[in-house]
């Protein structure tokens, strides 16, 4: 068989090809050859790694970027930047170049949240937010989240994260489970999961347990999910559930609540619903 030469490859071929790999194979490829490191810096190759509509995302950044070349503005987008007058976060996974967004706590419908009596909002110095949730005591606890799958990548399975803190102050949200729930068109996931603050990564996928799932119609929602554990900026993720997006226009509906217990709850710091690419 004939070898191909790639520095003999037109730049549009070169970049297509670059396309189907990954940021991480791309940038592996530059130590190839000195030509083709050029060519694998070029915009061409760079831009088939950003957003079709990164022109859009860049009008609704808080804090306009500036950037020197398509791989630069890759790189800049690869972390999280506000946007929608920072009532949003989105940013792109550096391995797969697929679109990661953050809802913050204002964005979410959080039940009985305009009364001061239940809930404050504040900032935190460890928010990525100007300010946050903090359940003051209430005992019908309720946290909906809604994003349409139009803004994610397609072809992608997508897991869904509530991104919350507990107060030295916590009280009563582990009394009786929560219910967790994630709906995209027909397709539902439920589970419960008791909230307490996880002392070790063992503990806390102790503390879980899941019941009465759900599947309808097909499995573009999955039942095994990771639980609630700590991130490394210091939150806690609780796992509301996962699900495929093909190419569809469809809502996804992310609920946390628990309404079944009268007793009063107190503790809860809500930073927001993040929706990444499930690795």
């Amino acid at each position: 068989m004939r070898e191909i030469n790639l520095d003999l490859l037109p730049e549009d071929c070169f970049a297509y090809i670059m396309s189907l790999t990954s940021p991480k194979d791309v940038c592996w490829s530059a130590f190839v050859s000195s030509l083709i490191r050029f060519m694998v810096d070029s915009d061409t190759v760079w831009e088939k790694f950003l957003p079709s509509n990164y022109e859009e995302i860049l009008s609704k950044l808080v804090s306009p970027l500036v950037y020197s070349s398509k791989k630069d503005l890759f790189a800049r987008l690869s972390k999280p930047q506000l946007i929608d007058g920072g009532n949003k976060i989105f940013s792109i996974a550096i391995s797969s170049s697929k679109k990661c967004y953050m809802l913050s706590a204002r964005e979410l419908s959080i039940k009985w949240a305009s009364h001061p009596l239940y809930w404050s909002w504040k900032p935190l110095p460890q928010s990525r937010f100007a300010e946050v949730a903090e359940l003051r005591t209430i005992s019908w606890l309720e946290i909906q989240g809604l994003l349409n799958t139009r803004l994610l990548s397609p072809k992608t399975c997508y897991g869904v994260y509530l991104i919350v803190k507990f107060a030295d102050r916590a009280y009563g949200l582990d009394s009786v489970p929560s219910e967790v729930s994630l709906e995209v068109g027909n397709y539902k996931s439920h589970g419960t999961m008791y909230l307490s603050r996880p002392k070790s990564e063992k503990q806390s996928l102790e503390n879980i347990h899941y019941v009465n799932r759900i599947k309808t119609l097909r499995s573009n929602v999955f039942e095994e999910r990771q639980g609630l554990g700590e991130r490394k900026d210091g939150w806690i993720e609780i796992e509301l559930g996962y699900f495929y997006n093909d190419l569809g226009d469809e809502e996804v509906k992310m609920c946390l609540k628990e309404v079944k217990g009268e007793h009063l709850k107190g503790g809860l710091i809500v930073e927001g619903i993040e929706i990444r690419p499930k690795e």
